[in-house]
């Protein structure tokens, strides 16, 4: 590992330091993450990272949905981006750049999925209590 020495303006470290106590993470492991996500994004600009109940996720910028979800519907179409961004009605550009981050970090993404694979119907029904089903 490399290490860095940075300035930073007062206000930026103060920022840096509201999001290092919120991820309950160290000032520098926050840089860390933060400059990762940041080169990540600069690689595949479709890609933006963001808090959820999950913990932080990959999502496509500007929706609500999070790279897993469309990895899923991607192997619905048998991995066709043009088949996938017909069916999200998005530009197949921003699906092969999705797809691609999903390629590219597929532990990541993987892990994702399988924990979504993996909630059953009775933990769903607790979790949405409030929700009118239908059998």
């Amino acid at each position: 590992m490399t290490a860095l020495d940075i300035q930073l303006p007062d206000e930026q470290a103060a920022r840096l330091d509201r999001f290092a106590g919120r991820m309950r993470m160290s000032r520098g492991e926050a840089t860390a993450q933060l400059l990762e996500e940041a080169l990540r994004h600069d690689e595949f600009p479709e890609v933006e990272f963001r808090d959820s109940p999950a913990g932080r996720q990959a999502f496509v910028v500007g929706s609500s949905l999070a790279v897993w979800e469309v990895l899923m519907i991607g192997e619905s179409y048998g991995m066709d981006a043009v088949r996938t961004a017909e069916h999200l009605r998005w530009p197949a550009a921003r699906v092969v750049n999705v797809l691609d981050y999903a390629r590219a970090y597929a532990t990541e993404v993987n892990a994702a999925l399988a924990e979504n694979d993996s909630v059953t119907e009775a933990q769903l029904r607790r979790r949405l209590a409030s929700a009118s089903w239908t059998d």
